[in-house]
């Protein structure tokens, strides 16, 4: 009992007076067994934020890519809002004078003189060679026919002075007869009258007339006092591109 005493006394006497031993290490006075390795640690707490880097040198600048494909349209929007009104433009200056159009025109009389109560032959025209009315020009009094420049509808109309004798006469178009008028004469003691007329289609060219039908029919009588006369005039026209007729 008193030995194990004396060891007890020795051993702590060596584990204070030994400064230069190292921490957990006891002298192999016992020789024993590895301990069991410990447990991991935690984690330890995040550690502060480190401090920003210098900026670095401006590098020189990259050469320019390829342009890239177009892209598919996109999708049209809805349609906007319609704006405010706009002001009123400036007044702009004043074009020229257009062409004046008239209507179109073809109208004409004529009256038989003294000089042609003469017989006049059958299948011959009257010539009606005083003219009464004749602007557009399109009767001759030189051959006592009417030839048609303006397309369309005409009224062609005879007033005729019979006078000791009977008169038959033809009105023509283009070498046709459209109409005829008779006057027989009945010993009558003053001059008497006969008339007619007609509407008639004509296109440029068409020629009208007044033909005697008869030889022995052709009383035609004109004087101081009373007059045979050929009138025709257009009603109106047939021009397809445009209502008015420039002169």
């Amino acid at each position: 009992m008193a030995s194990l005493s004396l060891w007890a006394v020795l051993l702590f006497f060596l584990i204070n007076s030994s400064n230069q031993l190292e921490d957990n290490k006891i002298p192999s006075l016992c020789t024993g067994q590895p301990g069991i390795p410990g447990s991991p640690g935690g984690h330890g707490s995040p550690g502060q934020p480190g401090r920003d880097g210098r900026d670095g040198r401006d590098a020189a600048p990259g050469e320019k890519g390829e342009r890239g494909d177009r892209g598919e349209p996109g999708v049209s929007g809805e349609r906007g809002f319609s704006g405010d009104r706009g002001s009123p433009g400036e007044k702009g200056e004043r074009g020229e004078h257009g062409e004046c159009a008239v209507a179109p025109k073809s109208a004409f009389s004529a009256k038989l003189s003294e000089a042609r109560s003469a017989p006049v032959p059958v299948e011959g025209a009257v010539v009606f060679d005083a003219p009464l009315l004749n602007e557009q020009g399109d009767y001759n009094v030189e051959t006592g026919r009417f030839t048609c420049r303006v397309p369309g509808v005409y009224y062609f109309t005879v007033h005729a002075t019979v006078y000791r004798a009977s008169l038959q006469f033809d009105l023509m178009k283009n070498g046709h007869v459209v109409a005829s008028f008779f006057q027989f004469y009945g010993n009558w003691p003053k001059p008497a009258s006969l008339s007619g007329g007609s509407l008639l289609h004509l296109v440029p060219g068409d020629q009208v007339w007044v033909q005697m039908a008869l030889q022995e029919y052709n009383g035609f009588y004109s004087s101081s006092k009373t007059d045979s006369t050929f009138t025709g005039f257009l009603v109106y026209s047939d021009w397809k591109n445009s209502a008015v007729f420039a002169v």
